[in-house]
This record gives C-alpha cells, sequence and structure tokens, in this order.
C-alpha cells in the first residue's frame, strides 16, 4: 500500500463509530451499556461538524428508548436517509419488532452492537453473544469482529454491502473485551472506502424513498392467499449476501493487506483438531495455536465473520480437509436446546458428508468471564481424548451438573520484549482514566504496539 499508514489508539466502539459515521446521515440512539460511546463520538463529531462521505453532517436524534430509536431508523429509512443505530443486550431486544420491518421490506442498514449478556437469573451488563443471537430469525445478516483492528476494517464491509445487497446488517463485536479494550490500530479513512460504495444501489434505495408526489401504499396487510409466496421472495437477496461481503472483503484485504474472508482459518495447514469460535476468544485462540504449533501439535481455529447468512460452501472450505476432531465453542447458552446455534450451525454444515469429524460443542465467556489460551489448550486435549467430552464449558468450575474441561495453570505467552503492567484503582479514584490517557499518549507518541483492557465491575463508587 503505498499511502502512508495512520495509526489511532482507540477502542472498539471509537473504531465502530468512526466507520460508521462516513456512511450515516441519520443515527437515531438511546444509550445502552456498553455501546453508548459510539452513539456519543458520533453526536460528539455531529455537533463538531465532521462531514460523512457524502459531505453532510450526521443527524443525530437521541429518542426515549431503544423501541423508539429502532422506530426512528425504521421511519428514516422509509423517508430514503441512510439510517444506522448503535445498541446491545435488553436495548437489542426490544428492536427486534422493527427488525422483522426493516429486514422485510430490505432496506439497507447497520445496527452496530457491542454483544452484551441478557438478564436471566440475574443482570449482567458484562459481553458474551446471548444478545445477537437472539436475532437470528429477524432476517438481519450478522458480521461478527474479534479486535479493535478487526472492527476497524470490517465495519466498513456491513455498510457497503448492506447498500449493495438490501439486506440489512447488526455489525458485532465482544461488549467491553473489544468495546472498551484499547488497541494502536490502523486507521480506515474516508478515501479508502468512499469508492467503494456502489452508487447504483444507493440512487435505488433513494429513489424508493416515501414521496407525496410518487404516492404508494406500504405495510400492508396480507392474506394466507398471498402471504407465503411474498415471504420467499427475499430468497434471492439472501443468496447473494455472501459473495457481496466477500467481495468487500477483498476490497479491504486490498487496502490493508490484513487478509479477511466469511471464515479466517489460523494454524496447521494440516491440522487434524480445530475449533470454531467468533469473536475475541479468537484472538486468544491463536495465542494458544502458536504455542502448541511450536511442541509440534497439528491445531487450528476457524474464526467466523459473517455468521449469517452462514455459508456452508465457504465455511466447509474454510476447514482443513486434515480435521478429525472440531470443538464449536459458543459464547450463549440456550437452555433445553440440544446445542448452541454456532454448534448446530457446524453440524449441520457435515450432515451426511462422508468420514465427518467428530463435533462437541462447549459454551465460554458468559457475561465477560475470562478466556484464556490455558483455557483453549484445554479444549484441544479434550478433543484428544478417545470420547471427548460434548457440551462442555470452559473457565469455570462446575461441582453441580460436572460440564466444566479441567482448569490448567495459566501460561504467559506475551513473547520476547513485551512489556505487561496491571494498575489496580478503587471506586472513582481515577485509575481507569489516567490508564486509558496513558497508553493514547505511549500509542500516539511512540512506536510501540500498545494493548490496553480494564476489567470493570458494576458497583460503582
Amino acid at each position: 500500500m503505498s499511502k502512508e499508514k495512520k495509526f489511532l489508539t482507540c477502542d472498539g466502539n471509537q473504531a465502530a463509530a468512526h466507520v460508521s459515521y462516513m456512511f450515516s446521515e441519520v443515527a437515531a440512539i438511546y444509550p445502552i451499556t456498553p455501546s453508548s460511546t459510539m452513539a456519543e463520538y458520533v453526536d460528539e463529531w455531529a455537533a463538531a461538524g465532521r462531514k460523512n462521505i457524502f459531505g453532510e453532517t450526521v443527524l443525530v436524534q437521541e429518542m426515549q428508548s431503544e423501541g423508539g430509536a429502532a422506530g426512528a431508523v425504521h421511519g428514516s429509512l422509509q423517508a430514503g436517509a441512510l439510517t444506522t443505530t448503535y445498541t446491545a443486550s435488553q436495548g437489542l431486544l426490544l428492536m427486534i419488532p422493527n427488525m422483522y420491518k426493516i429486514a422485510g421490506e430490505l432496506l439497507p442498514c447497520v445496527f452496530h452492537v457491542s454483544a452484551r449478556t441478557i438478564a436471566s437469573n440475574a443482570l449482567s451488563i458484562f459481553g458474551d453473544h446471548q444478545d445477537v443471537l437472539s436475532c437470528r430469525q429477524t432476517g438481519f445478516a450478522m458480521l461478527a469482529e474479534g479486535s479493535v483492528q478487526e472492527v476497524m476494517d470490517l465495519a466498513g464491509v456491513a455498510h457497503l454491502s448492506t447498500i449493495k445487497s438490501r439486506v440489512p446488517f447488526i455489525n458485532f463485536f465482544d461488549g467491553f473485551r473489544t468495546s472498551h479494550e484499547i488497541q494502536k490500530i490502523e486507521a480506515m479513512d474516508q478515501d479508502d472506502l468512499a469508492p467503494l460504495v456502489d452508487q447504483k444501489a444507493l440512487a435505488e434505495f433513494r429513489e424508493r424513498a416515501l414521496n407525496p408526489q410518487n404516492p404508494v401504499a406500504r405495510g400492508m396487510a396480507e392474506n394466507s392467499d398471498v402471504f407465503f409466496q411474498h415471504r420467499e421472495s427475499c430468497n434471492v437477496y439472501y443468496d447473494r449476501v455472501p459473495e457481496i461481503v466477500e467481495e468487500y472483503m477483498k476490497e479491504i484485504t486490498r487496502i490493508t493487506g490484513r487478509e479477511y474472508g466469511l471464515f479466517n482459518y489460523y494454524g496447521d495447514p494440516e491440522a487434524d483438531r480445530v475449533i470454531i469460535a467468533m469473536g475475541s476468544s479468537t484472538q486468544a485462540a491463536q495465542e494458544a495455536i502458536d504455542h502448541l504449533r511450536a511442541k509440534g501439535e497439528k491445531v487450528g481455529l476457524v474464526s467466523v465473520h459473517l455468521y449469517r447468512p452462514f455459508s456452508a460452501k465457504h465455511f466447509l472450505a474454510a476447514v482443513p480437509k486434515t480435521a478429525k476432531r472440531i470443538a464449536v465453542l459458543d459464547r450463549t447458552k440456550e437452555p433445553g436446546a440440544n446445542g448452541e446455534p454456532l454448534y448446530l450451525d457446524v453440524v449441520d454444515c457435515f450432515y451426511g458428508q462422508p468420514d465427518a469429524p467428530v463435533i462437541v460443542g462447549g459454551r465460554y465467556g458468559l457475561a465477560s468471564k475470562d478466556t484464556t489460551p490455558a483455557q483453549i489448550i484445554s479444549v484441544f486435549e479434550n478433543l484428544a481424548l478417545p470420547t471427548p467430552k460434548d457440551h462442555f464449558t470452559l473457565g469455570i468450575v462446575d461441582d453441580v451438573t460436572f460440564t466444566s474441561l479441567p482448569l490448567k495453570e495459566e501460561i504467559a505467552l506475551g513473547g520476547e520484549g513485551t512489556f505487561e503492567a496491571k494498575f489496580y484503582g478503587l471506586g472513582a479514584d481515577g485509575t481507569v482514566g489516567a490508564n486509558k490517557n496513558s497508553v493514547k499518549i505511549i500509542g500516539d507518541n511512540t512506536d510501540k504496539y500498545c494493548q490496553a483492557y480494564f476489567a470493570y465491575d458494576s458497583k460503582k463508587s
């Protein structure tokens, strides 16, 4: 890449907001942890007069609930404005009724979600995939990122793909673990992304806008004679999504030099044991894989980026043909199901295949429970057993129903020349703010790579 690289020390929310600002004309917002800062950044930039790729300032409208924000997104899209919102957890659940409408009417938009736990036995403000996986049935496409750099690189893919495909997108990454983790990353700018917009598709979206000069009826009630046929007519749009997303990922790879696919493989090209995962756990898994491969083990990882529509063709192409044992890691729990969603998708892809591998599933990381390289090694050790444990849990000791894999001693995988520090703070003593400033100063004023993660609790001060 000939142009000079621009580095930015920021968190995942800022990366998502930075890219989404470029593609948005309207942002209908309502704050909820841990997504609030995305909308805050957009509001701040709009107030300062920052221009999007259309040379306009984003119109930011704060509503009185997430349901209102989703309704405003729907109305704004019907009026022909590219509209975005930012949410998580129960906030996303309140948007589901509108999401069915937005998807059913093939209105292009992106919801940026810092994925968070849903309140069940208790409320938790921390991260897992329970909220986004509650939206599988709405008809939104779903794009996942595992690091701050991936958010910067792939958030634009969601915006570009929704314009071209007309299918709305949830663009998601792990709450706190990615949304609030600070990394020094390479920034995408408008000059990179603006030329990739499909202008014809955008013009057609504008032409479909509600307009009193050209009246049409929308949102009708249909009876049983026609509803089913009309519902099926969207199939062709969904069939095109994987290819459209792949095409834009290739453009991002061309611009950044970083390799992106719908499913990215990492590890031994002839691995016999493979993990399938989505989100920030893929970063810990890569470190564990490097450690195991150095000891001669044939292991690998498939990172899921495009989760919906789930392309079996692209998925099977990413898994090494040598894989005999597969563990699918889900960051959610569906009580009463035969397995969690990603696990069931993977099992279905291999159904009826000759010499299909043994596939087991496990749960990890609920409410931001730490997932470490040692735990990933435990998963690979489980896969090596004559009969691997299925429907296991990771990172907890379950002495009630005995689902947990054995806890291993933690290992340091920082590598040579890494400086690590841990700071402890008491509520509201300024430790988090001071450390955020420190890491940004180091990132923005030295040539060092840096990364900072903050373990918050919800007790405030």
